[in-house]
């Protein structure tokens, strides 16, 4: 079997705001800091042979937090674009309309200008196949909340509406038969020296 370690990035001055970021950045909190540091630990005890990360700011921070820095980015591993939803907070939607967000969070509802659902989930599994077929041995993968919720729904057709937040700083482990990209076992979710956080915005 083959491990993909997907690692979403240290909690960011947004994240601790409950705004959405997307494809936007700000910088990891310190909170965000040290929860990368605490899972630097769990990429030891794994061992990946291989490393990628999403190309924004918040998870090349992160990489370079847990030992990796110098590994390649992928742009097709970015955030969800969330469109006219960048930068408000996860309260004032829900205030506004909250069948709309939880409709949003489900994949069933698409912000102006964002990206639809399903386009996120195939341009992320579509790079993720990449990288699993492009070398042998687990691969490591610092990305982000929205990101791994398209991972479970391309390799083990699991919803974002069944899917609970993913906590900062901490590993999803997906196994995949070598050569097989299509389908995965999960193996864990929220792993991670932190208490996992389920109020967390992406």
């Amino acid at each position: 079997m083959m491990r993909l370690i997907l690692m979403r990035h240290g909690e960011t001055t947004w994240n601790a705001q409950s705004r959405l970021q997307g494809q936007d950045n700000s910088d990891l909190s310190e909170r965000g800091i040290e929860q990368a540091r605490r899972f630097s630990a769990f990429v030891r005890a794994l061992k990946p042979a291989r490393v990628v990360s999403s190309d924004l700011g918040r998870t090349r921070q992160t990489a370079e937090l847990i030992g990796h820095g110098d590994c390649p980015s992928d742009a097709r591993l970015r955030e969800w674009d969330m469109g006219s939803w960048t930068g408000r907070t996860k309260p004032d939607l829900i205030a506004a309309d909250a069948e709309l967000y939880h409709a949003w969070r489900a994949g069933a509802y698409t912000p102006e200008g964002s990206e639809p659902w399903a386009v996120f989930r195939d341009r992320v599994a579509g790079g993720l196949r990449h990288w699993l077929a492009a070398g042998s041995g687990d691969l490591l993968a610092v990305v982000h909340g929205g990101v791994i919720r398209a991972a479970l729904d391309a390799f083990l057709q699991m919803p974002p509406a069944r899917v609970i937040p993913v906590t900062p700083g901490t590993g999803t482990i997906l196994s995949f038969t070598p050569g097989v990209w299509e389908t995965a076992q999960l193996e864990g979710y929220n792993i991670g020296a932190v208490v996992p956080d389920l109020s967390v915005a992406d």
